[in-house]
C-alpha cells in the first residue's frame, strides 16, 4: 500500500519480498494508492527492473501520475504498467486472493503539481483504504491521510476490526508553532489527533483496534517517553510502530 521513496530498503529489508530465482521476478504484484503525493508514488520508479508493474489507483490519482509526472511516459521504457481502477465499490484484490479492497473518499486534495490538470475535485483524489478477508470476515480501514471526518469514513470505521488513521499533527497548530509551515495541520489535509475535534476521541469510541501512523517528524509521539503516549493509553488507542505485524 503506497510506494514510499525507501520502498528499496523496505524490500531489502524483508527477505519474503526478494526476487524469486527466475530473472526480473518480484514476490510484489503490484501497488495500491490512497492518494497521488510524492511521499506516496516516487516509490514506484524502484520497481522498474520488474516485467510489469500493477498500479491500483482511483481516477484521478492516475490522471495526475499521467499527466502531472508523466509516469507512464517515464517507466514504460522500462516496465509494463497494467492500471487497475479503485472505487468504493469492493473487489476481489487479484483472481485468486480472499481479500477484497474497497475506496472510501477522505478527501478533493490535491498534490502541489497537479494543482492545475483539467480534473474533477472530488473525494478519489485522496482515499482510506477498506481491505476485508473474505475468509474469516475481519477488515482493515486504513487512512494514511485523512482530512475530514465524515459520515461515510464514520460508518467504514464502526464496521472495520482494525482502524489505521493519519496521526500525523498532534494539534491543529503544530506546523505553525513548530514554524515550518504558515497553515493549520487541518488547512494541510489531516485532522489533528488531540483538540475538540480531533480523532484521538472518534478513535477512543470505536470497538476495533485503533493505531495511528504517519507521524510527522514534529509530531511528540515520535518520543517514546512523551506524556502524550499515556493520553493516548488511557482513550485506548495505539501508535503503529515499524516492524509491527497486526494480525486481522
Amino acid at each position: 500500500v503506497n510506494a514510499t521513496p525507501d520502498l528499496g530498503d523496505q524490500v531489502e529489508d524483508h527477505p519474503e519480498l526478494h526476487p524469486g530465482p527466475e530473472p526480473r521476478r518480484t514476490p510484489l504484484a503490484g501497488v495500491i494508492l490512497t492518494d497521488a503525493e510524492l511521499d506516496h508514488t516516487l516509490g514506484i520508479a524502484r520497481l522498474r527492473e520488474a516485467d510489469g508493474i500493477e498500479i491500483v489507483a482511483t481516477a484521478p490519482v492516475r490522471h495526475a501520475l499521467l499527466t502531472g509526472l508523466h509516469l507512464g511516459e517515464v517507466l514504460t521504457p522500462y516496465a509494463r504498467l497494467d492500471w487497475r481502477p479503485l472505487g468504493p465499490e469492493d473487489r476481489p484484490l487479484a483472481e485468486d486472493s480472499p481479500l477484497v479492497i474497497g475506496a472510501v473518499p477522505v478527501s478533493a486534495k490535491r498534490p502541489r503539481y497537479a494543482a492545475g490538470l483539467d480534473a474533477p475535485d472530488d473525494g478519489g483524489w485522496v482515499v482510506a483504504l477498506r481491505l476485508t478477508d473474505r475468509t474469516t470476515g475481519r477488515s482493515l480501514l486504513y487512512a494514511p491521510a485523512l482530512a475530514a471526518w465524515s459520515n461515510t469514513f464514520q460508518r467504514a470505521a464502526e464496521s472495520a476490526d482494525h482502524v489505521i488513521v493519519d496521526g500525523t499533527f498532534w494539534s491543529d497548530d503544530e506546523p505553525l508553532s513548530s514554524g515550518f509551515g504558515s497553515r493549520t495541520a487541518t488547512a494541510m489535509g489531516h485532522l489533528p489527533i488531540d483538540g475538540p475535534d480531533g480523532t484521538a476521541r472518534r478513535l477512543a469510541a470505536l470497538e476495533g483496534r485503533t493505531l495511528y501512523t504517519h507521524l510527522n517528524n514534529t509530531n511528540p509521539l515520535n518520543d517514546p517517553a512523551a506524556p502524550h503516549h499515556t493520553e493516548l493509553r488511557k482513550l485506548g488507542v495505539e501508535v503503529a510502530a515499524d516492524g509491527m505485524v497486526i494480525d486481522l
